[in-house]
């Protein structure tokens, strides 16, 4: 069988994974999704969508599954302990962009994708319940994966042209390549998440910032209610050296009693953080962690996208944009250079860089930096913002991380469509139109 009609293989469906699908699809370029959990179901918290990302999800034709799965963000907005604002900017269409910016569940955007996927290219280019454990070369080319089942037992083995490591920050496919890297990286913060049915802030439509790097509130509505909001919010609080954070569950059930102590004052007249903390449905404990850059993505046939290569802090609302960006990018590739080695191999060099840049940005606390800033210049609040830190230069803390980020507005509407999908889209609605 021609390398060309061999299924191109991806371990994992996350987001990542299903906009490859959806991507490789698009294109009439074949696959197979394997993931490891056998009955998928919509976990996780809050994440935001920058436009870079939506635009993607739009060229797919996904504005409706957007739309239906979480609002729109506004504003994005930064205050210090005492309820000060230190920095707001426009987001999404309120910023100019031509694609919104989406604060919603994860989860409920993950089962979104698979069924679209499901529908678009059928219910068997998934496969659940089967980890990716291992790969070795195939005759004739290509790779053949080993296959995990339930409990362990062995499942088998599949063949493709290519493998995509899409099976996020605890990698299988990225420990076989790297074998001594060992754990993720934790930069000393541990972080308290929870979802609460609450009144609205600032108008709705906000994801708000508040503290600084030690001690820090972070909340945006992924839902409309008849309450007002279903707001996703993080609590992080740094810890001692010598914290035994490798102990943590990262999905361990959290306790009140470990953090919102500490948070016990900071009640503004326009959000009231002990509330939120007290409503809140579930609490979960993990520490905030990533994984160091790497030298490279690509070995021959074999390549990662998404957390399995750059999983990076929750700063700066990028790791699932740059999943999508990643996913899009690997498509075209694919689509231009045919599939082999040769064409990951470019994939590697047009992302790898860039991407590395972002998760490097993020640990030294990326556009969170102005929390910090002002946090050390005027402990105890400020009278005048301006005196502290000037808009000139919170501006070019905000403009610069974008950039570095590829989600300048500019750059963003400017660009072409990665895979072209737009110029189509355009064309068929005016031939409707005709």
């Amino acid at each position: 069988m021609a390398q060309e009609h061999r299924p191109k293989l991806i371990a994992g469906a996350g987001i990542a994974g299903f906009m490859l699908g959806l991507s490789l699809h698009e294109q009439g370029i074949a696959f197979r999704i394997f993931e490891a959990v056998a009955d998928p179901r919509p976990l996780g918290v809050g994440i935001n969508l920058q436009p870079m990302a939506t635009r993607e999800l739009f060229e797919l034709g996904l504005e409706g599954v957007l739309e239906q799965v979480g609002p729109s963000t506004g504003e994005v907005a930064y205050s210090n302990r005492f309820g000060q604002e230190i920095w707001c900017e426009k987001r999404g269409l309120a910023a100019s962009y031509r694609w919104p910016q989406y604060s919603l569940h994860r989860g409920r955007l993950q089962m979104a994708l698979l069924e679209a996927l499901r529908a678009r290219a059928g219910g068997d280019c998934v496969v659940t319940g089967q980890r990716v454990t291992g790969w070795r070369a195939a005759p004739g080319g290509g790779v053949e994966i080993a296959l995990e089942g339930r409990g362990g037992a062995p499942a088998g083995t599949a063949k493709g042209a290519l493998l995509i490591g899409a099976d996020g920050i605890n990698s299988a496919i990225r420990a076989r390549l790297y074998p001594e890297e060992g754990p993720a990286h934790w930069g000393g913060t541990m972080m308290w998440r929870g979802i609460t049915r609450g009144a609205r802030f600032r108008g709705g439509r906000s994801m708000v910032m508040i503290g600084e790097k030690n001690i820090k509130f972070v909340a945006y509505p992924i839902e409309d209610i008849p309450e007002g909001s279903l707001i996703n919010w993080i609590s992080g609080l740094a810890m001692p050296p010598g914290y035994d954070w490798l102990a943590q569950d990262w999905n361990r059930p959290g306790r009140r009693a470990d953090f919102a102590p500490r948070l016990a004052d900071w009640r503004f007249d326009w959000i009231d953080v002990p509330a939120i903390i007290e409503a809140a449905e579930g609490i979960w404990e993990f520490p905030m962690v990533d994984r160091d850059p790497l030298p490279r993505w690509s070995f021959g046939p074999v390549t990662l996208i998404g957390d399995a290569t750059h999983a990076m802090y929750p700063i700066g609302s990028n790791g699932a944009s740059q999943g999508i960006v990643d996913a899009r990018i690997l498509a075209r590739i694919l689509r231009d250079r045919g599939v082999s080695a040769d064409a990951l191999a470019v994939y590697d060099a047009e992302r790898r860089e860039a991407v590395n840049r972002v998760v490097l940005a993020n640990r030294g606390d990326g556009p969170d930096k102005v929390l910090d800033i002002v946090a050390a210049r005027a402990p105890r609040g400020f009278d005048d913002i301006e005196v502290v830190m000037p808009l000139a230069e919170r501006r070019a803390l905000a403009e610069g991380y974008k950039a570095l980020a590829g989600m300048g507005i500019d750059e963003v509407n400017g660009r072409p469509s990665i895979l072209g999908a737009e110029a189509k889209r355009q064309k068929k609605r005016g031939e409707k139109r005709g």
